[in-house]
This record gives C-alpha cells, sequence and structure tokens, in this order.
C-alpha cells in the first residue's frame, strides 16, 4: 500500500512496483523464448555428448532481469523479487519444466542480490553488474550441480560449461543489462527511478 508520498510499505514507491512488474512480464516472455531455443541447442549438441552445452550459451538470459531491474530501480530486494516473479510469469506461461523453475528463478536471484549488497545498494556502475553476473554464475552453477546431475560430468567438460556460463552471464546480464538500462536511461523514460535521477 502506498502513503500519500508514492511510497509503499519497505519502502518502495508506486511506480517502482509497476516498472518492475512490467519487466518482469516482458522477461518472463523472453526467459521462455530462451528455455526453447535452448531446448532446440540442446538437441543439436546431444549426438556430440555435450547437450547441456546448449543450455548454457544462453543461460545469462535468464538472470537479466534481476541485474536490470536493480540496476535502474536501486533498492535492496530489487534483483532478488524481479527474477523470482519474472520465473513465475515464465511457469504461467507454459515452461516446460514447471513449478521448479520459481525455484531456480530464486536461487538466481540470490546471486544478483548478494552483488549489489556487498556494496550496501549504493554502487551500479560496470564493476558491479559484472560481479553480479559472476555471482549468478556460481550460485546458479552450484544449483546445476545438485538439480540437473552436473556431478556426473567429467572435470574437463564441467570447466568448459562454467565458462560458457560465466561469459553468457557477463554478455547477458551484466553488460547488456546495464547497455539496456543506459538506453533507456537516455531517452528520458527512467527519470523517475533512480538511474535516471543520476543520469539527469
Amino acid at each position: 500500500m502506498a502513503n500519500e508520498n508514492g511510497a509503499a510499505k519497505g519502502g518502495w514507491k508506486l511506480q517502482e512496483i509497476i516498472f518492475v512488474a512490467m519487466l518482469c512480464i516482458v522477461f518472463g516472455v523472453v526467459y521462455l523464448v530462451a528455455v526453447y531455443a535452448a531446448a532446440a541447442m540442446v538437441a543439436a549438441f546431444t549426438p556430440m555428448g555435450i547437450g547441456p552445452m546448449g543450455n548454457e550459451i544462453v543461460f545469462g538470459i535468464w538472470f537479466m532481469v534481476s541485474t536490470l531491474a536493480a540496476y535502474i530501480i536501486q533498492r535492496p530486494g530489487v534483483a532478488l523479487v524481479s527474477e523470482v516473479i519474472a520465473a513465475l510469469i515464465e511457469v504461467l506461461l507454459g515452461n516446460m519444466y514447471g513449478p521448479m523453475v520459481i525455484v531456480t528463478g530464486l536461487v538466481q536471484g540470490a546471486g544478483a542480490e548478494l552483488a549489489f549488497a556487498l556494496g550496501r545498494y549504493k554502487s551500479f556502475e560496470t564493476k558491479d553488474m559484472l560481479l553480479a553476473s559472476l555471482f549468478c554464475t556460481i550460485i546458479s552453477f552450484v544449483w546445476s550441480f545438485i538439480r540437473s546431475g552436473y556431478g556426473l560430468i567429467s572435470l574437463p567438460i564441467l570447466m568448459l560449461f562454467f565458462v560458457v556460463r560465466l561469459v553468457s552471464s557477463v554478455v547477458f546480464c551484466g553488460l547488456g543489462s546495464k547497455a539496456i538500462g543506459d538506453a533507456l536511461a537516455k531517452t528520458g523514460l527512467l527519470k523517475g527511478y533512480a538511474l535516471g535521477r543520476s543520469r539527469a
């Protein structure tokens, strides 16, 4: 509930809540498209014995809303909440993996949230976005090790998967999310949000 100044409980403003919700809807669709694109690549890589590589190439896409929303809003909890909501929307739209995707979203969002928390939510520079992409990679890879049987993969292939996921994460959720945020800020559409105010 928002008070007369527009501030929502927990410090969020109503316009921030609406904006994050819109981002989550957009990325819920993007995430779902990425799932089916990854499935096609997994099928292509399976004859070579490295099927999961198809997922690793696009894995960074599934972290994007957490870093983009946090970069624009710059408040505690944004990275985690946005990733979980986007995962929920992805499930509602028909993700083939079902509700477990929401847990995955929680894990992935926690990585970005931790990175921004280390800077006390006061720094959202390129280095912070890259740190978030690194943390997302590490935490999600541990989850893959537990959930997806990565412990059965040989060490050289496992290391290759990690490197590919890290590169994907840096490109999409680190540099990519920052580029999108900066482009939106230049249009003036974000003047009511922390990123837009910092560029005014």
